[in-house]
């Protein structure tokens, strides 16, 4: 007589939606935590150089206002310091009307290219009486922040 067939299971349904739907909401999670990462790095290297930035501003206007020319030399950046030789830089510096005080006025940092930058707004007071505002751009460069630019 017949024999008995051994018992199978039943076949499953594939299910290609839920499984394309699954496979993208995955990547749309890992793109949202590496974009919320790398928004939360960018976030603490803006607000956390606001600091240093005013400190190297700062160092770099009380060396220009003292006279000490060769000190606010080495606080220029790369770029600054291959426009300029070191007793040049001294010349221009001490070029009437002299820097006889300043005051910070703004400190704005931001990242351009993943790298960041900031731009410092300061009034300088010049002998004789007269004041003007300047924007000192200040570029992170070997793990320290240096005046860039032309800050005269």
């Amino acid at each position: 007589m017949g024999r008995e067939q051994a018992w199978r299971r039943p076949a499953r349904r594939r299910r290609p939606a839920r499984a394309g739907a699954l496979v993208a909401g995955l990547a749309l999670g890992t793109c949202l935590v590496g974009a919320a990462g790398l928004a939360a790095w960018n976030a603490q290297a803006v607000l956390g150089a606001d600091g240093p930035v005013r400190d190297t501003a700062d160092g770099f206007f009380r060396d220009v206002a003292a006279g000490d020319t060769d000190r606010a030399y080495g606080r220029l950046c790369a770029e600054a310091r291959s426009r300029w030789s070191q007793a040049g830089f001294g010349s221009w510096v001490r070029t009437p009307p002299l820097v006889s005080g300043y005051e910070i006025v703004d400190v704005s940092v931001t990242t351009r290219a993943g790298r960041p930058r900031a731009t410092v707004v300061v009034r300088l007071n010049r002998d004789g009486g007269g004041s003007e505002e300047r924007e000192l751009p200040v570029v992170s460069e070997d793990g320290g922040w240096r005046v860039c630019g032309d800050p005269f």
